[in-house]
């Protein structure tokens, strides 16, 4: 049902006191397709940070995420990346995504997404989970070598704006996303205490 089977295929965990975030793996499937069905029930056809798993079947969406974390076989329009489903961990529900990408190699992950898109299911909101999960990839993101983080979200997502700028985001520009609504860019340094 809801609920994630923990995966004892390898791949790479990151664990706080309340959340554990777990890269994409087939053991994933059911709680994964459950979830994006409640996402598309909102009425929310755009999963943030989902790797485009909004888009695809689970099965060569998984794929697809095995691609992207290998230097090797990663597509010229994207960035190595890294895609970890969010759990909480006292019942294993399944509670959001996130997505890191290792650079920003291309154009639109320069200019609009970032190196870091993340999104909590809708039933899961306004409890302080996007925080969470966004302090769990910036430390992965400083275990890979990287010193500051670009993110991205729409001007009007206050939740967005807070959870960056909660996580030591500083805006540094406003402008209009390829759909043409308004913007903010943010830079996390992750040597900024706020960010722990």
């Amino acid at each position: 049902m809801e609920r994630g089977s923990r995966c004892a295929a390898p791949g790479t965990a990151l664990e706080e006191e309340e959340l554990r975030l777990e890269q994409a793996a087939a053991c994933h499937r059911e709680a994964a397709e459950e979830m994006k069905r409640e996402f598309f029930r909102a009425g929310e056809p755009v999963i943030n940070g989902s790797a485009l798993f909004d888009q695809m079947d689970f099965d060569p969406w998984l794929e697809h995420t095995r691609l992207c974390s290998d230097p090797r076989k990663v597509p010229d329009s994207w960035s190595v990346a890294t895609t970890f489903f969010a759990f909480r961990r006292a019942d294993h529900r399944l509670l959001g995504m996130i997505d890191v990408r290792h650079s920003l190699c291309t154009p639109f992950l320069w200019e609009y997404a970032g190196h870091i898109g993340y999104a909590v299911r809708p039933s899961e909101r306004r409890k302080g989970y996007a925080r969470r999960m966004l302090r769990l990839a910036l430390s992965y993101c400083r275990s890979l070598g990287m010193t500051e983080v670009r993110l991205g979200c729409y001007a009007d997502n206050t939740a967005s704006v807070r959870t960056i700028e909660g996580c030591g985001g500083h805006r540094t520009e406003e402008k209009p996303y390829a759909d043409g609504k308004p913007m903010y860019l943010y830079t996390v340094a992750l040597n900024d205490r706020r960010m722990e």
